[in-house]
């Protein structure tokens, strides 16, 4: 590449910083500069502010160490011992006119890598389920359960999108699914390739959705029993398959034993008497009908995650909710609206689940990037060591949906070379990566149907895709599928996805498991792509590096051990050729291309809406520039 072309800095290239991305806290970073030499710049300067320090800035000098191809090279060191947190630095190139020019701000992300991070989730595939709606094993019967619930009879039928008598879409109609249900379908998980079961909440609660918990100590007595639920557990772990729960404790129901809005618990709740010893859970402004509430949504109340007892409720005590349901058997924790609880909660979770078992592994609900995450005024220590050691990757799931829709891979390695960056290793490879989860439309849906705005909930809730467009939107389902499962991060499938169903946003997102009309096309792709992440070490925990290609191209390898895999994808209408370094025809493990060999080195031809993985030998890659 010629010299004129050269950046004067590079966050991304070895040449200018090292190491790459995010540091444990100690390291020393080197940093360069290398302005072209006619550009006659005589000092350069670092600036650096420790954000975590107050903003407190330091200023050093750049040693000029020669020039090297008409470019003078100026270098320091950014030194990090004894600080966690965000450093943003800048360059200041001083000429010998006295004219200045600034480079920067570059985010460096520190972290604390004292402690070792559980790395089992990130290898392996895990499969979300929303527990009412993915198996039942009877028609259950809901007198005398919290909430007032209607229970749907036919399981295929449409989930309640209509307003009550008083304008509310309350969530309590139920169809029964049950933890026997899911024990019943272990095998079938098994055989997908599923490695993590996540399940969605479990604990009793009034609304089908149970993110409004109505008691954190008991399973819903519709799903079953503690006693079913640790059956479970030992049944997936025989299968070599870990169990994640969802936490939810930024908010609980208005349902519940602790705010007792509707007076169904015999004790008194926060809402009932300032003498319940729930009462300082709650922020009231005006007892006791106005309270904080979860967006504004009265049904859930937001807990003061400062009070003393709730938090040793939720994790201080030894048999606290965090560490009681880690011993019954689960392996770890998702948190929801993680970026709403304060630092120190979550760092608490962390440690309760560390003590209790030390293989735990906590994940965060944050839709954006991680490292950079400000909630309520205050940047977010996430993953900065002791708090997550992962979180879940929408920034990937956008990212992948418009390049399938849109065909621009530059936007996706941008996105997602920027989160590679920002984040520390174990949170990279941790991240749980999805197309889909319970807070999105149907990703088939998204890939082949046209735009719901303007539509009622009644079009929406009665609208299939027709055959052709259904048709398209398998092809880029398939396509994405191979972008999940060879990406770094955990493949995660929410339920039903493998089996093709559609739906709008919620509730249509959030019907039942379609068993006996599943789409056996998809399954044998997804269960092929489960068998290969399964068996891979390079898919499991191998190096990313990507290559060049078409617009509409997006190509990189997967490096561990002795095995190097190329995967490609073509998200354009027509076929597209793709240069690939090696000397022998690759093996193609999943997917389609034709190969061919020239004067002009070695291509295959990727057809439309594909994705293709090959194995290749390590030796055909080098040389090939990260990033």
């Amino acid at each position: 590449m010629p010299v004129m072309e050269q950046p004067i800095f590079d966050a991304r290239d070895p040449r200018y910083k090292t190491p790459y991305g995010a540091v444990p806290s100690g390291t020393a970073v080197c940093l360069t500069l290398r302005p072209l030499r006619r550009m006659a710049f005589s000092k350069a300067q670092l600036v650096a502010e420790y954000e975590s320090k107050d903003g407190q800035k330091v200023v050093q000098p750049m040693e000029w160490e020669g020039y090297e191809l008409e470019q003078d090279i100026f270098t320091t060191r950014l030194i990090t011992d004894g600080y966690v947190g965000l450093v943003w630095y800048s360059f200041t190139l001083i000429g010998l006119d006295g004219r200045r020019q600034t480079l920067g701000p570059y985010q460096l992300t520190v972290y604390d890598g004292s402690e070792g991070v559980p790395d089992w989730f990130g290898q392996g595939m895990c499969y979300q389920i929303f527990p009412d709606r993915f198996r039942r094993t009877r028609i259950p019967d809901a007198a005398g359960m919290v909430g007032g619930r209607q229970v749907h009879t036919a399981w295929q039928e449409e989930p309640e999108f209509r307003p009550d008598q008083n304008g509310e879409i309350r969530n309590r109609d139920f169809f029964g699914g049950d933890l026997k249900g899911v024990m019943e379908k272990l095998d079938y998980l098994s055989g997908l390739g599923v490695e993590t079961i996540y399940f969605c909440p479990i604990f009793e609660a009034a609304e089908s959705h149970r993110y409004g918990t109505a008691d954190y100590t008991r399973i819903d007595p519709m799903l079953g029993t503690e006693e079913d639920f640790v059956r479970l557990c030992d049944e997936a772990h025989k299968r070599g398959m870990k169990v994640m729960l969802d936490g939810v404790f930024n908010h609980t129901g208005y349902v519940s034993r602790y705010f007792n809005g509707d007076g169904f618990y015999p004790e008194a709740g926060a809402s009932q008497s300032e003498d319940s010893p729930y009462r300082s859970w709650f922020n009231f402004s005006h007892w006791p009908d106005q309270y904080e509430s979860w967006w504004g949504i009265y049904s859930l109340p937001s807990v003061n995650e400062n009070d003393p007892g709730y938090r040793e409720f939720i994790f201080g005590g030894e048999n606290s909710v965090v560490r009681r349901w880690l011993r019954a058997g689960a392996d770890g924790w998702r948190l929801d609206v993680a970026d709403e609880l304060p630092d120190d909660f979550v760092h608490g979770i962390h440690a309760a689940a560390r003590a209790e078992k030390p293989s735990a592994t906590i994940i965060g609900e944050v839709w954006e990037d991680g490292s950079t995450k400000v909630a309520y005024g205050v940047r977010r220590r996430h993953i900065l060591g002791g708090h997550c050691d992962g979180l879940m990757n929408y920034p990937f799931r956008n990212a992948a949906i418009d390049y399938f829709l849109h065909g621009n891979a530059a936007n996706f390695i941008r996105t997602m070379e920027s989160i590679r960056e920002n984040y520390p290793p174990f949170a990279f490879y941790g991240a749980m990566n999805s197309l889909g989860t319970h807070d999105t439309p149907r990703i088939l849906t998204l890939l082949g149907d046209r735009d719901s705005n303007g539509t009622s909930r009644e079009w929406r809730s009665a609208h299939r895709m027709d055959r052709a467009r259904r048709a398209r939107a398998k092809e880029r389902l398939k396509a994405a599928a191979v972008l999940l499962f060879s990406f770094p991060g955990a493949p995660t499938v929410y339920y039903g996805d493998e089996a093709g169903m559609e739906g709008y946003e919620d509730p249509f997102n959030r019907r039942t498991y379609p068993w006996g009309q599943e789409d056996h096309e998809l399954i044998d792709w997804f269960t092929a792509l489960g068998a290969l992440r399964k068996k891979s070490p390079a898919l499991r925990r191998g190096d990313i590096r990507y290559l060049e290609g078409p617009a509409q191209v997006l190509a990189f390898t997967r490096t561990a051990e002795d095995e190097t895999l190329l995967c490609a994808f073509n998200a354009g209408d027509k076929p597209a050729r793709l240069a690939i370094p090696g000397e022998v025809p690759p093996q193609i493990l999943i997917g389609q291309a034709e190969f061919s060999c020239t004067d002009q080195g070695q291509a295959v031809y990727l057809p439309p809406r594909m994705g293709t993985i090959w194995r290749m030998s390590p030796r055909d890659v080098a040389g090939q520039n990260e990033g």
